[in-house]
């Protein structure tokens, strides 16, 4: 069993439909306070940098427990986009989303022993198509506030599947984690079967 360090819903129910048997517990992490902290501006580093803090935060229930940490960040024109303080920010990030490519950097860690053992990030790509002032008060009346949660105000498996035209990338990283690589190292590791 390992420990996933979050309460997120998408990364949950990844591992559980992957058949990974795993104890959720949420880190407690400042992340902006972190953020302020590093001397990178890249996403990717960020969001490898968040997952491998989040994971360093647990506290193993069993000693050498693996504990995965996991994030995600979303850009649209080089700015970044944290997850909406309410409903109106919900609505001025989608209109600014309307038309662009969002970049989803989905990253995880591994740690052991409170050292990093394992951490990756993969990108994908999201064309958001043209969206109307109507559309986007009706997505929120329908999704708002579980969408507040979600960087990218979007769930995929839900109605967030109706901002897109196209998406370039792994699936798992858009909902959040990039999970075949999770599984990979997990095997590697002998969590799971070869």
């Amino acid at each position: 069993m390992i420990v996933l360090a979050s309460q997120s819903a998408s990364r949950k129910a990844m591992l559980t439909s992957a058949g990974v048997d795993f104890v959720a517990i949420p880190a407690q992490l400042d992340e902006r306070m972190f953020e302020e902290s590093l001397d990178t501006n890249e996403p990717e580093h960020i969001a490898r940098a968040l997952a491998k803090a989040k994971a360093l935060a647990i506290e193993p229930p069993d000693n050498g427990q693996l504990i995965l940490g996991s994030d995600s960040l979303v850009t649209v024109d080089g700015q970044r986009f944290d997850k909406p303080t309410d409903r109106h920010s919900a609505a001025d990030h989608l209109r600014y989303f309307s038309g662009r490519q969002m970049k989803l950097h989905s990253a995880a860690a591994l740690v052991r022993h409170g050292s990093v053992i394992w951490s990756d990030c993969m990108t994908a790509t999201l064309h958001v198509r043209d969206l109307s002032e109507p559309f986007i008060e009706s997505y929120l009346d329908a999704e708002w506030p579980e969408v507040g949660y979600c960087v990218g105000v979007f769930r995929i498996e839900a109605m967030g599947v109706q901002l897109f035209e196209r998406i370039e990338g792994d699936h798992f990283t858009v909902l959040g984690m990039p999970l075949l690589p999770v599984l990979a190292q997990l095997r590697q590791l002998g969590e799971l079967e070869q």
